[in-house]
């Protein structure tokens, strides 16, 4: 991860020193700190390959990768690695939301760290505790 910020750090003054380099900001930290778009600390950890104009104001800025990108990656991945199971993003989630309740976390917190509105949707993740823990971690712990 520290190598991949460091090339996204360098890619980020490339920006800058072409007059680009700024990130939209949420709600009014734009007016607040006023050049904190082009801070490093603001920059999209995983930025897309190429900058476009953003929706909202026209100015030409570099936006986080989009999902597909990322969904390509991991089927490269997988394809990869030789594992023949369906892997997919939403592979991850899953396997975060058993590991937590694996590890005794409550199911109000997995809900919230999910994002779910209603916990009846987060107790689909339950079955881990009626096997005591030990049951199915997740689709990647299967060989």
């Amino acid at each position: 991860m520290q190598e991949h910020l460091c090339k996204v750090k360098r890619l980020h003054q490339l920006d800058l020193d072409q007059g680009y380099g700024s990130v939209y900001l949420p709600f009014a930290l734009e007016r607040k700190y006023p050049h904190a778009d082009r801070a490093w600390i603001w920059q999209f950890a995983f930025p897309s390959t190429g900058r476009s104009p953003d929706p909202r104001s026209g100015a030409i800025r570099r936006h986080h990768l989009h999902e597909s990108g990322v969904q390509k990656a991991l089927k490269q991945a997988v394809r990869a690695s030789g594992i023949a199971k369906r892997i997919g993003c939403h592979t991850f989630r899953h396997s975060f939301a058993t590991h937590l309740l694996e590890d005794g976390y409550d199911i109000r917190t997995v809900q919230e760290l999910l994002g779910h509105k209603d916990v009846k949707t987060t107790m689909i993740y339950t079955h881990v505790l009626n096997r005591g823990g030990r049951g199915i971690r997740s689709p990647l712990d299967i060989g």
